[in-house]
C-alpha cells in the first residue's frame, strides 16, 4: 500500500477530504466502480491539488479501520496493536466513545476464573455453553458460544490487565451458578470498562475520529476489502484506503423502523439503547453481500423505568429483589430469562410492575445509588407505607414480602420455583422501582465464523472484513443472557482485532500511521464579550443521575472557566457533555447551547447549573 506522506489529525478535521478510490479497485456491487471513475479522477487531479488551499484534501490510508468505538471496536483496536499493528484508526459517529457498552450495568460472564475458584464456585465451559444455548432456545451457533465460553476467563484477565476491575462474582438470570464478574464496588460494569478502554487507547496512541460516520465499505474487483468512505459532522466526505476493516457498529435497537421491520409486534416500544444504535453496520454489510442470521430475534429488557428509559441492572434481582404487580403480588420467578420475565410483566395491569427490595439489597449493590439519585426509586419505612406511596395495596404488599421471607427461610419458593433467594427482604427501609420492558438487544446481525470473518450466503469469507459485538448474529440465539454481551464484545473483539492484524501481515504487512492521535486540550476562550459581574459563582442543575453543581468564574465581564464540582453522572458519558457544553458556553457567553448527542440530560443539567450560578452575576 503506497503512502501519501500526509497526516490527518484525529481530533480536528481541518480540511475536507476529496473522495478518491485510487488503488482501491471498486466500490460495493451496487455503486460505481473505480475503473468507471478513474479517468474522471485523473482529469480532476490538478483541481484537487489546487483545492487543498480551499478546504479539500487527498484520500488517506490505514492498515486497519475499525468502524465503531464501543466496547467491541475499542477492544479490537487495542488487541490489534497489542499484536503488533502499527496503523489502526477508529471511526465513531457519536461525539463520545462507548456506545451501548457505557450503558451496560451487569457484568461479564466467565467460567473457570480464579475469582470463582476463590469462592468455591464450580463452573465449566460446558455448563456455560449449556446455559447459553438453553437461554437462546438452542437457536445459537454452538461453535460461537463455545469459543465465547472457552475464552471468557481470559477476557476477565485481559480487562483487569488493561486497567479494569472485574473481581466480584454474582448471580444473574439464566445462569446455573454464580458467573457474572463485576467491579469490586459492585457498580455498573459499562462505565468502568469504557474508562479502561479509553485509557488504553490513549496509552497506545490509537486515533479515534469522533463525529465521523462510516458510509460504505469498499471492496476491490476480487471482492476484498480495500477502504471505507466516511463523512464528518459538517458533511465533508473522506476515503480511508485500508487492508482490513473491523465492523463494530453495534445493533439497531434505537432504529424503531428497522426494529419494526424485523419484529412488527415491538412497534411503539421504548429502548434502552443509545442514540447511535441505528443499524448502520447492517446497511453497510448488505452492500457487500454479507449474510445475516436471526434478524428477527430482538430482546426486551424486563426492568426498565418507563418514564426515563433507565435500565435497572439484573444485579438488583440477582441480589434479592422481587417483582410485584400493581396489586402487590408476585407473578414470576424473577431470575427467569429476560424474555420470560418481559412477557410476564406485559400480562400485568398496565404492562408494568414494581421491583421491590430492602435496605440489605441496597447496601449490597452500589449501582442502586444512581437510581436513587435519579429520583426513580420510592422509599418507605414499612411495606404498608411503601404500598401507599406507589399506589399499591399496602396490606397485600406486606403479605407478599412476609410470604417470600418464609420461602427464603425454608429454601424453597413454593409459588414460582426461584432457586436463588439471597435475602429475606425484611430490613427497613423498603424500596420500589417502576418497571416495564423495553427494546434492549438485537441478537441478529452479520454472520461470522469463529475467526470473526464476515461470511457470504455461500459460506465464504469476505476477505479483510471482520466483525464483533452486537452487529453480529449467532452468539445469543433467541434470547441473550444477562452478562453475555460484555463477554461477547471482549472475546470476539479480541479475536477480530487479532484476525485483522494477521490478515494485514499476510497481505503486505504493517505500515507507518498516517492518521495520528492528537491531544486537543486547548482551553476554550470567549469569542464574544460577556456582560456579567466579575466573581466566582456556584449553581446547581438536574442531571441524569441527580444534581450537578458547577463553579463559574467571570473575569472582565466574561465567563472564563466552568468546573463541575459535584455530580453523579455516568463516567464515559458525562465527559463529552462537560467538554463540549462548557466550551460552547464560554465561547458564546450563553447558557443556551446545543446539547451533546448521547449525553442530553447531562448537557441540560450543566446548562441549568451554569444559568443558576450566573443569576447572581447579572
Amino acid at each position: 500500500m503506497r503512502k501519501s506522506g500526509k497526516k490527518l489529525v484525529s481530533a480536528v478535521m481541518a480540511a475536507a477530504m476529496a473522495l478518491s478510490l485510487a488503488g482501491c479497485g471498486s466500490k460495493p456491487a451496487d455503486t460505481t466502480t473505480a475503473a468507471e471513475v478513474s479517468s474522471e479522477a485523473e482529469s480532476k487531479a490538478e483541481e484537487t491539488d489546487a483545492a487543498e488551499t480551499e478546504g479539500t484534501g487527498e484520500s488517506q490510508q490505514a492498515d486497519i479501520v475499525v468502524i465503531g468505538a464501543g466496547g467491541a471496536g475499542m477492544t479490537a483496536a487495542i488487541q490489534a496493536v497489542q499484536d503488533g499493528a502499527t496503523d489502526v484508526v477508529v471511526l465513531e459517529k457519536m461525539p463520545i466513545t462507548g456506545g451501548n457498552t457505557t450503558r451496560s450495568t451487569g457484568g461479564l460472564n466467565a467460567s473457570g476464573t480464579k475469582y470463582q475458584e476463590a469462592e468455591g464456585i464450580e463452573d465449566s465451559v460446558e455448563l456455560f455453553v449449556e446455559d447459553t444455548m438453553k437461554g437462546g432456545k438452542e437457536l445459537n451457533d454452538k461453535e460461537l458460544v463455545t469459543v465465547m465460553a472457552e475464552n471468557s476467563a481470559a477476557a476477565v484477565d485481559w480487562v483487569n490487565e488493561i486497567g479494569g476491575d472485574l473481581s466480584v462474582v454474582g448471580m444473574f438470570g439464566g445462569a446455573s451458578v454464580k458467573r457474572i464478574h463485576r467491579p469490586t464496588d459492585t457498580s455498573a460494569v459499562g462505565p468502568m470498562l469504557v474508562k479502561a478502554l479509553n485509557a488504553k487507547m490513549a496509552e497506545l496512541n490509537i486515533p479515534v475520529l469522533l463525529e465521523t460516520t462510516a458510509k460504505e465499505i469498499l471492496v476491490n474487483d476480487e471482492g476484498a476489502v480495500c477502504g471505507v468512505t466516511a463523512e464528518d459532522k459538517d458533511g465533508r466526505e473522506m476515503t480511508i484506503e485500508c487492508t482490513a476493516v473491523v465492523l463494530a457498529t453495534g445493533g439497531f435497537g434505537a432504529n424503531a423502523a428497522m426494529v419494526e421491520e424485523y419484529k412488527p409486534d415491538l412497534a411503539g416500544f421504548g429502548t434502552t439503547n443509545h442514540a447511535g444504535a441505528t443499524g448502520d453496520g447492517i446497511t453497510m454489510a448488505k452492500a457487500v453481500d454479507a449474510a445475516f442470521v436471526d434478524m428477527d430475534q430482538i430482546q426486551t429488557h424486563p426492568t426498565v423505568n418507563p418514564d426515563t428509559q433507565t435500565m435497572y441492572t439484573e444485579g438488583v434481582r440477582g441480589n434479592g429483589a422481587i417483582l410485584v404487580n400493581k396489586e402487590g403480588r408476585r407473578f414470576v420467578n424473577e431470575l427467569e430469562t429476560r424474555d420470560v420475565v418481559s412477557a410476564a410483566i406485559l400480562e400485568q395491569t398496565d404492562g408494568q410492575c414494581y421491583m421491590i427490595f430492602d435496605q440489605a439489597v441496597r447496601d449490597s449493590l452500589a449501582a442502586i445509588e444512581s437510581y436513587v439519585k435519579a429520583g426513580i426509586v420510592t422509599e418507605a419505612d414499612t411495606p404498608e407505607e411503601l404500598g401507599e406511596a406507589i399506589g399499591v395495596d399496602g396490606a397485600a404488599l406486606a403479605e407478599t414480602l412476609k410470604t417470600y421471607a418464609g420461602y427464603q427461610a425454608a429454601g424453597k419458593d413454593e409459588e414460582f420455583g426461584r432457586e436463588s433467594m439471597e435475602l429475606p427482604l425484611d430490613q427497613p427501609k423498603y424500596y420500589a422501582a417502576l418497571c416495564a420492558p423495553a427494546i434492549h438487544h438485537t441478537m441478529g446481525g452479520v454472520k461470522i465464523n469463529t475467526s470473526c470473518e464476515v461470511l457470504k450466503e455461500d459460506g465464504s469469507a469476505i476477505p479483510g472484513l471482520f466483525a464483533a459485538g452486537e452487529v453480529t448474529g449467532g452468539v445469543h440465539g433467541a434470547n441473550r443472557l444477562g452478562g453475555n454481551a460484555v463477554t461477547d464484545i471482549v472475546v470476539f473483539g479480541r479475536i477480530a482485532g487479532s484476525g485483522a492484524e494477521s490478515y494485514v501481515m499476510a497481505n503486505g504487512g504493517n505500515t507507518e500511521a498516517e492518521i495520528t492521535a492528537s491531544d486537543d486540550t486547548a482551553a476554550a476562550a470567549p469569542e464574544v464579550q460577556g456582560s456579567f459581574k466579575d466573581g466566582v459563582y456556584e449553581g446547581t442543575g438536574k442531571g441524569n443521575n441527580g444534581d450537578i453543581t458547577v463553579e463559574v468564574t467571570v473575569e472582565g465581564g466574561s465567563i472564563t472557566a466552568i468546573t463541575l464540582k459535584e455530580h453523579g453522572e455516568t463516567e464515559g458519558i458525562y465527559e463529552a457533555a462537560e467538554k463540549g457544553v462548557i466550551a460552547e458556553i464560554i465561547k458564546t457567553q450563553n447558557t443556551e447551547v446545543d446539547a451533546v448527542s448521547g449525553a442530553t440530560n447531562t448537557s441540560n443539567g450543566i446548562m441549568e447549573a451554569v444559568a443558576n450560578a450566573l443569576a447572581e452575576a447579572k
